[in-house]
């Protein structure tokens, strides 16, 4: 990938407010005496920023200057950045808004932190009340696991260097890998400043390095940004800045030459927490030259766990005063439990030997089991259905999210696990299996889940056998009720019988409503040489041929039913005459009265007193006997006692 050209070159506010005059100088010339001068507005120093390679995790910083170029104050309001990865706020860590005299800059330091590996770019934008209220900037910057070329400082500051004099500072080029590298090129931008040492290309083998020095000869006052690019396997960065002044004195001085170079680690230990065996967690830790010399660090030394390792940092290193390097600590535990161990750093610091604790806890990583770890459904008749239970179980030290289960094999299926599915350690899950063979084949097949455990795929064999299935026997095939008198039953006992396997009936019916079965309830399963007796009931309602068909839904293998027939007869109407001697005058009519025992007791049956010796009774029922008795009426309504008794005998039919 092509590096962004960068461009360091720099005006001064002194050229610059020259450049605005001109420019208001000639628009006086061109319009109307009164005319306003240009608005005030900002500029960037350099317009744009490439940060090169950075170690993912570690940060690089770069200095731009803004510059308000007009001849009235701006109020700058506010700086976005628009991506985590890089940060910018202004070098005095001042608060905004801050005020910019026309004419004047202010320094912004921009930081690139790569979350990630791969190229990212952004633009940095500057909101204020100036001409251009919004002022951008493009800003790039590629992550990478680790630095092919490290240089040391990855940072150089040249401070305040008086116009007419220059400041050189060394930068130690190191060959990170364990192979040789090939640095293709090196170059600076911007006329300021110069680079001497060794001819380009040049080869280094693993860990070695070289020294390059940069020069710093301001030609205007004010502040210059410049890179210093080192072309190679990955394209290596170091910013460079520095400030030309008229006059130096101002500056605080720099600390002794005499001063020796002093160590110091960004943080005092390191603890690495509940880190997955198999896995590796990096921390990163800055070094700083806190003294007032360059120092060298020449060896970097561990003793304790084998599970501690250095990346990223490649000796020798040297430090000028104030500068730093980064580089990562990584626990990669082979085995659970605790940790410890200890760096040792050895420098020519006043401090020679510096250490750093470490320690550490290793947890096994998420795994999942099955149990049971197959399932076998054994013999399971076609269209009929047996359900099992499994569970999953996280045994390990961290949780496991379960994102899937895919089911294979012809009529197997799951239920009761929801997706995703987080199982902390020691957690469970119980879900159900079921087998549902639809033909004789017999089944096999499995349940594949995924997730996050250190087995990301298990699978649990699932198996099945699809039992022959049961024959049906309705017996007889067909039933004749003959002849039954409309309002009457008629029943005949019938069967229902399993052969070579089991058969559950579900459900009988018939096909007109003339016909019922009594004597079992459904569903209900009939073993293998088992049989259950039913009854069939033939109840016409009105007279001629009744047919029927007797169904019923089993998963046997065959189909069963039974033809059902019978003639529905209407019922003789038969009548009971009697007649009774005249009892003489005075009597105006007669009450029939009937029992269905000798004695009584006795019920009227007509309904007004009958006017003549004899009364007809056309309600009787065939196979019935009934008895009766007469009262005679006179004309003011007394009734006389019961007659003798007579009896009627009703045939059948």
């Amino acid at each position: 990938m092509c590096l962004p050209r960068i461009i360091t070159q720099s005006l001064s506010p002194r050229k610059i407010h020259s450049l605005i005059i001109d420019i208001a100088i000639l628009l006086l010339g061109i319009a109307s005496v009164g005319a306003s001068v240009s608005a005030s507005q900002l500029v960037c120093t350099p317009s744009r920023l490439g940060f090169g390679a950075v170690v993912v995790g570690q940060t690089s910083t770069s200095l731009v200057a803004v510059t308000n170029t007009g001849q009235k104050s701006v109020t700058l309001s506010e700086i976005i950045a628009g991506d985590a990865q890089f940060t910018a706020s202004a070098a005095s860590n001042s608060n905004l808004p801050l005020i910019v005299p026309a004419g004047q800059s202010i320094n912004v330091n921009v930081s690139f932190t790569p979350a990630s590996t791969g190229w990212t770019g952004r633009k940095i934008t500057f909101s204020s009340n100036g001409g251009n209220d919004i002022l951008s900037f493009q800003v790039g910057g590629t992550g990478v696991n680790s630095e092919a070329v490290t240089a040391s400082p990855s940072f150089v500051t040249f401070g305040q260097v008086a116009l007419g004099s220059k400041s050189t500072v060394p930068v130690v080029l190191t060959n990170a890998r364990s192979w040789n590298v090939t640095l293709a090129g090196i170059q600076t931008m911007g006329g300021e400043f110069s680079l001497s040492g060794p001819a380009f290309p040049l080869t280094l083998g693993g860990g070695q390095s070289v020294t390059v020095n940069v020069t710093f000869a301001p030609h205007s006052a004010g502040m210059v940004g410049s890179r210093l690019l080192v072309s190679g396997p990955q394209a290596l960065v170091v910013p460079l800045t520095g400030a030309g002044a008229t006059s130096v004195q101002s500056a605080p001085p720099p600390p002794p030459t005499s001063a020796p170079g002093k160590l110091s680690a960004s943080i005092s230990s390191l603890n690495f927490t509940n880190v997955p065996v198999g896995s590796s967690q990096p921390q990163s830790i800055t070094l700083t030259n806190s003294g007032g010399s360059i120092l060298t660090i020449s060896q970097a030394g561990l003793t304790g766990s084998s599970s501690f390792t250095v990346s990223g940092l490649a000796l020798p290193v040297a430090l000028p005063a104030g500068q730093s390097t980064s580089f990562a600590v990584v626990f990669a535990p082979a085995s659970g439990g605790n940790a410890s161990g200890n760096l040792t750093f050895s420098s020519n610091a006043s401090n020679p030997s510096m250490t750093l604790p470490l320690s550490g806890s290793a947890v096994m990583p998420g795994q999942l089991i099955a149990n049971p770890a197959s399932l076998a459904f054994g013999s399971v008749q076609s269209g009929a259905n047996a359900t099992l239970t499994d569970s999953l179980t996280n045994t390990g030290g961290t949780s496991v999210t379960i994102s899937q289960a895919t089911v294979t094999g012809t009529g197997f299926s799951i239920s009761g696990l929801s997706f995703p599915l987080v199982l902390s350690p020691g957690a469970s899950v119980t879900f159900s299996a079921v087998f549902a063979p639809q033909s004789a084949v017999n089944g096999t097949g499995g349940i594949a889940v995924t997730s996050t455990a250190s087995n990301p795929s298990l699978t649990v064999p699932l198996s099945g056998t699809v039992a022959a299935q049961g024959q049906l026997t309705v017996a007889p095939t067909a039933l004749n009720f003959g002849n039954a008198t409309v309002g009457t039953t008629v029943s005949q006992t019938s069967s229902l019988s399993a052969g070579g396997a089991s058969v559950t009936v579900s459900s009988a019916s018939l096909s007109t409503a003339e016909f019922s079965l009594t004597g079992t309830s459904f569903p209900i399963t009939i073993p293998a040489g088992q049989s259950v007796p039913v009854t069939l009931t033939f109840s016409p309602q009105s007279s001629g041929t009744a047919k029927a068909v007797l169904s019923v839904s089993t998963n046997a293998g065959n189909t069963a039913a039974q033809a059902l027939s019978g003639v529905g007869v209407t019922p003789t109407q038969h009548s009971v005459s009697l007649s009774w001697t005249d009892s003489g005058s005075g009597v105006v009519g007669y009450n029939v009265f009937r029992g269905n025992t000798s004695g009584g007791p006795y019920a009227q049956i007509n309904s007004a007193p009958t006017t003549t010796p004899a009364y007809s009774d056309n309600t009787v029922v065939s196979g019935q006997t009934y008895f009766y008795v007469t009262t005679a009426v006179n004309g003011s309504g007394v009734e006389s006692g019961y007659s003798n008794e007579a009896q009627g005998a009703i045939p059948t039919p």
